[in-house]
This record gives C-alpha cells, sequence and structure tokens, in this order.
C-alpha cells in the first residue's frame, strides 16, 4: 500500500509517545513518574460532570448543529465579551472538539500549497504537522531563552515573505509558559496588519497567568480582531482534556467555511459534553482560580529546584504549566542529545519527560507540573540522583 504524501510528511505526537512509554513501564510494574502530559492531575468539577449525566438522562444524546448547541455558542460569545475584552455574535463562534481540531480546521480553510505559516519555537508539537497535513510550510522563528522565549514584532517582521499566509501566536506559551506583554502584542498585530497576515491566537492557557494578565490579541482592536481566530477550549481551564471541547472566534465568513468542515467530517462536537461545558461558563472562572493558586506553588517549587541543579539554567515560566530547562551542558559523549537525555532519565530516573527537539528546540527538555506536590518532590529528588552519576 502506497500512503498518501501528505501522511508521510507528519510525525506522531512526541508528547504522546512519551507518555505511552511511561504507561508502557508502569503496566510492567515498573514505578514511573509521569511529567510529559499536559492535563491538570485536578478531576473534572462534579458540576460539570453532573450537567452532562442530567443531559444524559434528558436524552440530549443525539445530533446538534454542526457548530455546536446555540446556548453554548451565546455562552461562549458572553464570555469573550466579559473576560477578554472581544465582540463576537454567537454566529461567529464555532465549538469544535477540542482546541487542536479548532486549529486543524483554521489552517485547513486557509492554506493552499506552498502557503506559510510563521511558527515561533519553541513551539507546541501539533502546529508544525497540522500545517503540512493542510499543504502549507510552517516558518520556524526562533525566540530565545535570554529574553524568556518571548516572541518580538521584529522577529515576525523578519520572518514574513510574499507567501506568508498566518502567524500562529501562543500566550501563554507550551512549551515554555511564556507571556507576551500587551505592549509587545501590540507591535504584532501591527506588523500582521501592514503585511495582511492573519493571526491564529492559541489561548489554551490563559487561565494560567502567575505574573501578569492575560491579553487577547484580537481585543486590541476592531482591525485586529478580524484578522484574528481567537481558539481556546475547556480542556485546562475545567480539567475536561477527555471532554474535547474546543472553540474558534473568527469573523463569520470564515466561521461558515469551518462550519462546512464539521458538518463534513464530525457531524457536531459530542451532544452530552456541550452541555457539561455550558455549566463551566457558569462558574466564572472560580475552578481555575483554584488551580492556579496550587500551579504558582508547583512551578516556584520546580523552578527552585532545577536552579539548584549545577549546569541547569531555568527561565521562570509566567503561564501555563510547564517548565523548560535548558540542559544542553550535560549533551556530551554518551549523551549525544535531548533525546538521549530524557532516555537516561527514563531508563535511570524512572521519570517521563519530553525532549526539547519536540517543540523545535534542542538542548531543553519539557516538564509538566501539573501533578501532584509529592510526585513533583520525589521526581526532583530522582532527577538530581540520577545527574550526580553523569558527573
Amino acid at each position: 500500500m502506497k500512503f498518501s504524501d501528505r501522511i508521510q510528511r507528519v510525525q506522531p505526537s512526541q508528547t504522546l509517545v512519551i507518555t505511552a512509554k511511561a504507561a508502557e513501564l508502569r503496566r510492567k510494574g515498573i514505578d514511573v513518574l509521569g511529567f510529559g502530559a499536559g492535563e491538570p492531575d485536578f478531576d473534572t468539577p462534579d458540576f460539570v460532570k453532573e450537567a452532562a449525566i442530567k443531559a444524559l438522562q434528558e436524552g440530549k444524546t443525539k445530533y446538534t448543529p454542526a457548530a455546536g448547541i446555540p446556548e453554548l455558542r451565546e455562552g461562549i460569545a458572553k464570555r469573550l465579551k466579559e473576560k477578554n475584552n472581544i465582540e463576537y455574535s454567537p454566529s461567529e463562534v464555532v465549538v469544535t472538539p477540542g482546541a487542536k481540531m479548532a486549529l486543524y480546521e483554521v489552517f485547513a480553510i486557509l492554506l493552499n500549497p506552498g502557503d506559510e505559516v510563521i511558527v515561533p519555537a519553541p513551539y507546541w508539537v501539533s502546529y508544525t504537522e497540522q500545517i503540512k497535513l493542510c499543504d502549507g510550510t510552517p516558518v520556524i522563528v526562533e525566540m530565545s531563552e535570554e529574553n524568556g522565549f518571548v516572541l518580538t514584532a521584529d522577529l515576525v517582521e523578519s520572518a514574513i515573505t510574499e507567501k506568508t499566509k498566518a502567524l500562529v501566536l501562543n500566550t501563554p506559551s507550551n512549551p515554555t509558559g511564556a507571556v507576551i506583554p500587551k505592549k509587545e502584542l501590540e507591535k504584532i498585530a501591527e506588523v500582521c496588519l501592514k503585511h495582511d497576515v492573519m493571526i491564529i491566537s492559541d489561548e489554551c492557557y490563559e487561565e494560567f497567568c502567575y505574573d501578569e494578565e492575560h491579553v487577547s490579541i484580537a481585543s486590541l482592536s476592531k482591525e485586529v480582531r478580524d484578522i484574528t481566530f481567537t481558539i481556546n477550549a475547556f480542556s485546562k481551564a475545567y480539567s475536561m482534556t477527555g471532554w474535547r471541547i474546543g472553540w474558534v472566534a473568527a469573523p463569520e465568513e470564515y466561521i461558515k467555511k469551518i462550519n462546512i468542515i464539521q458538518s463534513q467530517t464530525i457531524s457536531n462536537p459530542t451532544s452530552f459534553a456541550q452541555y457539561g461545558a455550558l455549566a463551566a461558563l457558569e462558574d466564572k472562572g472560580k475552578f481555575p482560580a483554584m488551580m492556579k493558586k496550587e500551579f504558582r506553588k508547583r512551578r516556584d517549587f520546580v523552578v527552585s529546584e532545577f536552579s539548584s541543579i549545577e549546569g541547569i539554567t531555568v527561565p521562570t515560566p509566567k503561564g501555563a504549566f510547564y517548565v523548560f530547562p535548558n540542559i544542553s551542558e550535560y549533551i556530551k559523549e554518551d549523551i549525544k542529545n535531548d533525546i538521549d537525555f530524557t532516555t537516561y532519565l527514563l531508563e535511570e530516573a524512572k521519570v517521563a519527560v519530553v525532549p526539547g527537539s519536540a517543540f523545535g528546540k534542542e538542548g531543553y527538555i519539557r516538564l509538566s507540573y501539573a501533578t501532584s506536590m509529592d510526585n513533583l518532590k520525589e521526581g526532583m529528588r530522582r532527577i538530581k540522583e540520577a545527574l550526580q552519576k553523569l558527573k
């Protein structure tokens, strides 16, 4: 069987590969601590579960509109106005099976072969692969550890060509936790308006900003809003990663095209899960605020622990729930790259982390602190012990 050129251009998700390896070792009875997956350790709140159960019991198990139930689209539009200061009508919102599908659908409606999308590195693993799946070309711009991996307008402008169609923006960032300040967002928006570049704004970690407020780029002006796809989900904020409910908001001409894709692929997001998401909206952010308080403590602990290890530097993440330490000083004869380093930690320390090269940045690792403090304490103890053996 000859597979399509498209699928042969695409790599599997490295974060899921690492998670699967750790799970396989656990099935064999090996005590592995997993810091690879990007999902909160908190359970989905009861009020969300109860709303979904109620929907099931009331027979809300049939098809819904492809773009989602009207009341959820209305609720998301209202939230975007109240929380993000962006005016969207419900007809400018599509409910999707997670933010990942929203991103894919945006690339699918925008890209033709040869079109370029600017992707700041380090980047979330699926951006580049989804762009390739949609026949586009990812153009990587390197951000530096020195300025905390914050994207700048100058970097964006330096990457723009006549083929540039869009810019992917992710603040707070996965994997670095970097948050782009409002002033820099304004400059980036100016560049995109000047060059007619669409903005794809992934804001899945907006609830987890520790040192400054999250700013949605679409809130800067109507002109910026009209070139922006604002993408988010309930997955991280309400610990609903398995529910697969996200959304994209954009001018109606784009939303209509996305709706066509949904109607011809998924039919609709899962009916009863949408009612759970509706209940999450009614919480007004209290549940993620509780998680944020805990994540801040964990962040401070993990940054302090890595900072105490000779040969490792780690910028303090301002958002999300990851740290992205520089481990390049440990790359020597026996450990040739960051993949070898993560393999060593898995085999020697029984700790699973993700190599930075999976995110387009060699010489680093990503560790998720969305797990218990006990796990983090034990994990850091094991990492320190394993690294002592390399000296």
